[in-house]
């Protein structure tokens, strides 16, 4: 196990009514807030009518950003920095899902910041600090309520990059279960293989000391594997809501990745995909794992997949070592595409061949050709893609 450092600073407010609890939080460091939030959804479910006379009560103003986009774009950013400057805004609170998150960590980056916005995403100029950033999480997915990270869209240039820093952990968030009840079908779906996708990028490492880790992450798939088609039958079910909730949070804050070396080789192909063609984060994760999977498994990853086979889908420790990791590799794009009602292949989500090129070669970064549990170049994320058409 690596050396490594591990803080997270972030408050939970977990549970029905927390948000209660949320005004004085904020109230600790800011009089006056940015709103962010995307389509309008919180103001169709109560969320925000709940929100804002306690936000009032507390003698907190509010300027609000609405429109964040699902793959949210560097644009938006500047629009929500140069209000945090116009209106002397003190703090950041998002109501929303990941995509919601991320724009306002880097709005909280940028307002403090004389680089621009895209200039912090590249590292052209580094974050040195942040406004407060408070979360309330309406979608259990990207985990970015309790991390230092965001992933930021310039549709322009087609490049989708994640930043973190510190200075971006949000300093609360409310995980309310209950607001993820109108969570529509698809995005509960995409959500659950987004928090597999995060698990699964830190559960295959080089180094197999990692007891602990491993069987957290276990647990963590195992959550998902049970409580995602629940949430999809029975969309009120708080137990599975809860469960997705909490496994969100846990799947990408450090606690299964802390002294490992990872890449998130998956992670960084579907980045090109959301870069190019605007998909549903969750939907090219999904698509892409099994034919990672595929492109992987050979002699020296066999036992990985024999651990992931038996201990994560229970599939019989007796079998043959290959059939154990084929079948594991079967079930997971079963779960997937059958189970969770995902696209199955590019095609489905109107992506040819036209770009996979200049994908492959955007995606096959220095990490993922050094650090990734398998190195991948271009012409190995070239397979995967064309695996997946």
């Amino acid at each position: 196990m690596y050396n490594f450092n591990y803080h997270i600073p972030t408050k939970i407010l977990f549970g029905q009514g927390k948000i209660n609890e949320l005004p004085a939080e904020i109230k600790a460091v800011a009089s006056r807030i940015l709103l962010v939030y995307g389509g309008g959804s919180i103001k169709r479910n109560g969320i925000y009518d709940a929100l804002m006379p306690l936000l009032q009560e507390a003698g907190i103003e509010v300027v609000e950003l609405s429109g964040v986009e699902p793959n949210p774009r560097v644009t938006t950013v500047i629009r929500g920095a140069d209000l945090c400057r116009e209106h002397k805004l003190e703090a950041v609170l998002a109501v929303g899902g990941g995509s919601t998150i991320d724009c306002s960590k880097v709005i909280a980056a940028s307002a403090l910041s004389e680089g621009a916005p895209w200039d912090l995403v590249t590292g052209k100029t580094p974050i040195t600090t942040a406004l407060p950033v408070f979360t309330i999480l309406t979608a259990a997915a990207t985990g970015s309520e309790m991390n230092n990270t965001a992933v930021i869209s310039n549709m322009e240039t087609n490049d989708k990059l994640g930043v973190k820093h510190d200075a971006m952990l949000p300093r609360a968030s409310v995980l309310d279960p209950t607001y993820t009840y109108t969570t529509g079908h698809h995005q509960t779906a995409a959500g659950t293989a987004d928090i597999i996708s995060h698990t699964l990028e830190n559960y295959f490492s080089k180094a197999d000391d990692f007891t602990l880790l491993d069987g957290m992450a276990e647990a963590i798939l195992r959550t998902c594997i049970q409580y995602g088609p629940t949430a999809l039958k029975e969309p009120e079910n708080y137990e599975a809501r809860a469960n997705l909730m909490w496994a969100s949070s846990l799947a990408i804050n450090g606690s299964v990745r802390w002294g490992k070396a990872d890449a998130w080789s998956v992670h960084s192909m579907e980045h090109q995909l959301s870069a190019y063609y605007d998909i549903t984060h969750g939907d090219g994760l999904a698509i892409l794992t099994p034919a990672w999977m595929e492109h992987i498994l050979s002699d020296a990853t066999l036992d990985r997949f024999v651990r992931y086979g038996v201990n994560v889908w229970g599939i019989d420790p007796m079998l043959d070592k290959r059939e154990i990791a084929e079948r594991s590799i079967l079930m997971t794009r079963d779960f997937f595409v059958r189970t969770l009602g995902i696209p199955g292949t590019l095609r489905e989500v109107g992506i040819g061949e036209e770009h996979l090129q200049i994908m492959a070669e955007k995606a096959s970064t220095p990490a993922l050709q050094t650090s990734a549990y398998v190195p991948l170049f271009p012409e190995d994320v070239l397979a995967i893609y064309k695996r997946c058409l």
